[in-house]
């Protein structure tokens, strides 16, 4: 069982920063831990449904972020820790959600986990909020 742990969430000003972390401990089933899988954060606006945010391949290869907050956001892991990272910088009030981290234990070394269909270990979240 992996257990991901966020950190990092609060109340900033329009324009401002935030660095979200992401923990991760334990095994998948095949001996995996967070280092070895597909890292993703998704978010829930107030009112709204769970959307994703950013991801990174389980070799750091690949990432992605979605069209809103492209340039602004950086997901990175720091190579074998068991720890991931978002970025935000440039923050807007429309980026006030609960942020969650998400891992996929999926099988190809530079897949991206995109969608919550292929999310195997979900965080407890951590608030963010862009005051204005």
């Amino acid at each position: 069982q992996v257990l991901l742990v966020e950190s990092g969430g609060g109340v900033v000003e329009v324009g401002g920063s935030l660095r979200l972390s992401c923990a991760g401990s334990g095994r998948t089933s095949s001996g995996r831990t967070l280092s070895n899988l597909a890292v993703s954060w998704f978010r829930q606006p107030p009112g709204k449904e769970r959307e994703f945010v950013a991801a990174i391949s389980r070799n750091d290869d690949s990432t992605r972020v979605a069209e809103s907050v492209k340039g602004r956001f950086v997901i990175s892991r720091i190579k074998g820790e068991n720890m991931v990272y978002l970025q935000m910088n440039s923050l807007k009030a429309e980026d006030t959600a609960v942020y969650y981290c998400a891992a996929g234990d999926v099988n190809w070394d530079s897949v991206v986990v995109v969608t919550t269909a292929y999310v195997d270990y979900w965080g407890k979240g951590t608030q963010v909020t862009v005051s204005s």
